[in-house]
């Protein structure tokens, strides 16, 4: 492919956004999917498709111009997808990787079938199977929906077989894994061209609050060996699933120094967004890289420390008004999604660079304090 080369993105929030970023600076055409005029990587300035990711004829209209199809999300319907596979449009990641991503079960039965570690599991509806668990595990246990969550929806630590009912009345298929005692939360990212070509990027700790990240250190602050060990399981994942642009593995290091996988997405993924100045190559541009197959950049840290801190959104909060405050802190990289605040809603980042991670910390926490009015 050329450097005209075009690329449609299944979704138009923030990561189509910086996804768009980088385009721009390679000169790729890209075009979102998306649902509304104003989100995140149409006001970016991205070329648009109009729709729903479970619009057959939308991801049709998509594919119809663009040279791969590539995803912003995974809450898309695969078999529109498998359509377009079988019509002989490149879809990266493939839907046999999306499969995974999509479906918790059937991603513990393929980190199994790849003799990966992982929490201890059965099938809600399993009676006998919860009451094994519970008496090997002990309560709490932890209640996974197999499909269609994120950012804390459809993860409920649950205290009894009580609270587990109360759960699955609601309805939907759950997985009950068993609640393992974390010493840290870590996530590998790596860019995987066609042909298994990869570039992996620093290990990356991460900070979960109420199943949101809101903040990311990178390199990870733990030792050789468990990096070693997150690593390899990534590499044995993307290859197993025949992974293709970026994939993020997360996983827990427990306070023995196991290394077991949670789960994994398919796309740019929120624990990468320091690599935009933290790495010589971004997620964002190795991503393109990786779906049009062409050669990956290198993901070497440009700092002893990357970090990042999430900008979530609160009740009256005017970020733009704060923006030239933020940036008066010093080092402080912000970027802004372009959405509506809300409580909880992810609007932004910021980003430093240094040479002491909790030195970093304090200053991108304090900027995205700023933008929030939490802080001066």
């Amino acid at each position: 492919m050329t450097s005209s080369a075009r690329v449609g993105m299944v979704g138009a929030g923030q990561l189509a956004r910086m996804t768009q970023r980088a385009a721009i600076d390679l000169g790729v055409h890209l075009t979102v999917l998306a649902a509304d005029a104003d989100d995140p990587a149409v006001t970016a300035g991205a070329g648009t498709v109009t729709g729903s990711p479970d619009d057959h004829a939308a991801l049709a209209r998509l594919a119809a111009g663009v040279d791969v199809v590539t995803l912003d999300h995974e809450l898309v319907d695969r078999t529109a997808l498998q359509a377009l596979e079988g019509s002989g449009v490149a879809v990266r990641p493939g839907t046999r990787a999306l499969a995974v991503a999509q479906d918790k079960l059937l991603a513990r039965e393929t980190f199994a079938a790849l003799d990966l570690p992982g929490p201890a599991h059965v099938v809600a509806t399993d009676t006998a199977g919860v009451d094994a668990l519970a008496a090997a595990h002990g309560w709490p246990l932890v209640a996974k929906a197999r499909t269609g969550g994120y950012d804390g929806r459809g993860v409920v630590v649950v205290d009894d077989a009580d609270a587990l009912a109360t759960v699955l009345a609601g309805g939907g298929a759950w997985l009950v894994e068993q609640h393992v005692p974390i010493a840290a939360e870590v996530a590998v990212l790596l860019a995987r061209r066609p042909d298994g070509d990869t570039a992996v990027y620093p290990v990356v700790e991460t900070v979960q609050r109420d199943g949101i990240c809101h903040e990311l250190v990178m390199p990870a602050r733990i030792g050789a060996p468990i990096a070693a060990a997150a690593v390899a399981n990534a590499r044995r994942i993307a290859d197993g699933i025949d992974a293709v642009g970026i994939l993020a593995v997360e996983q827990f290091v427990t306070a023995d120094g196991d290394v077991l996988i949670n789960e994994i997405a398919v796309r740019p993924h929120n624990s990468g967004h320091a690599t935009i100045e933290g790495c010589a190559t971004s997620q964002f541009t190795n991503h393109l890289r990786a779906v049009l197959d062409w050669p990956l950049g290198a993901t070497d840290l440009q700092a002893p420390y990357a970090v990042t801190v999430n900008v979530l959104g609160v009740d009256g909060a005017d970020v733009a008004d704060r923006l030239p405050a933020a940036l008066a802190v010093p080092g402080a990289r912000v970027h802004l999604y372009g959405k509506r605040s809300r409580p909880g809603r992810k609007i932004g980042h910021v980003t430093v660079l240094g040479d002491d991670a909790e030195e970093a910390l304090t200053a991108a926490r304090r900027a995205a304090a700023v933008l929030t009015g939490s802080g001066t």
